[in-house]
This record gives C-alpha cells, sequence and structure tokens, in this order.
C-alpha cells in the first residue's frame, strides 16, 4: 500500500513540469522535438536558413503564449507531419513505438528460455540415482552406464 502511495506521489511530481512545459514550452524544448524539413535533423543541430525561419517562428508564437502543442499543430499543418522528430502514437506509426518494445520483450523471452536450458536445472532433470550408484542429489543413470562406472570405481578402490 505505502508502495502504491509512493508511486502516485512520484507520477504528481512529474506530471507538473510536464504541464508546465505544455502551457509555457522553451524554444530549446520544441528545438529537440521539431525536425527541419531542409536537412532532415532536428532544429537544434540544423544550421539551414529554413530552420532558422522555423526557430524565429516558434519564438514568435511563444511570446503570443501558445501551448507546445499548437505551436507543433501549427508546425505540422504547413510542413507535414515529417517535421515531427519522433513519430505520432497513433495509426500506422503506433509500429515504431511498439516494435522495439516486441523485440526487448521477445529477446528477454529467448534469453530466459536459453539461460534454463543451459543451466540444466529444469523440472525432472534431477532424479535420484538408481541402486547402487554413487553419492545422493545426481542424476538418474542407464543401467549400462551404471554398471561401467562400477567397474570403474572397483578398478581404482582395488
Amino acid at each position: 500500500m505505502r508502495l502504491a502511495a509512493l508511486v502516485l506521489a512520484l507520477l504528481a511530481l512529474g506530471a507538473a513540469p510536464a504541464a508546465a512545459s505544455e502551457e509555457r514550452p522553451t524554444l530549446a524544448e520544441l528545438e529537440k522535438e521539431l525536425v527541419c524539413p531542409t536537412c532532415r535533423t532536428t532544429l537544434d543541430m540544423s544550421n539551414a536558413p529554413q530552420a532558422d525561419r522555423m526557430r524565429a517562428y516558434i519564438r514568435e508564437r511563444i511570446e503570443a503564449g501558445d501551448s507546445k502543442s499548437e505551436i507543433k499543430a501549427q508546425l505540422v499543418a504547413q510542413f507535414g507531419e515529417g517535421v515531427l522528430a519522433s513519430p505520432p502514437k497513433r495509426g500506422f506509426d503506433l509500429l515504431a513505438w511498439l516494435l522495439p518494445l516486441a523485440g526487448l520483450a521477445g529477446g528477454g523471452l529467448v534469453v530466459a528460455v536459453l539461460v534454463r536450458r543451459w543451466s540444466g536445472t529444469r523440472p525432472g532433470a534431477a532424479a535420484p540415482l538408481a541402486a547402487g550408484g554413487a553419492a545422493s542429489g545426481g542424476t538418474a543413470l542407464d543401467g549400462d552406464l551404471e554398471r561401467r562406472l562400477d567397474e570403474e570405481l572397483a578398478r581404482f578402490d582395488g
């Protein structure tokens, strides 16, 4: 119960700065989230004239009191969704967000299966030795192997 309260408190603390950023964005925030249509790099990395014009436009819209979403929507209307540094989380573009997660989950599952297989601790793999065998806690031996082992041990003892 305490853990749930702690998680909720942390989420609430993270929501306040995110809401403030939405209402009063900075040029630096938007430069990282938008791409120059000319050189296809983020605005913070671009020195193209088009990027300079976009930065000036963003400054004007921030001064006018537009939110981050409004500024992005205006730029998308003007240049298309290619101006966004990350794809929208809807429609076909949702695959860009889900496929890496599915790949990580699949890779984790493969690693877990391989570790289990290589460790030799599968359920039922460790059975007591057959009668006349060596120490307990090993694996069961078939009759021929057990006989050969007994012969070898007898040769060393005698």
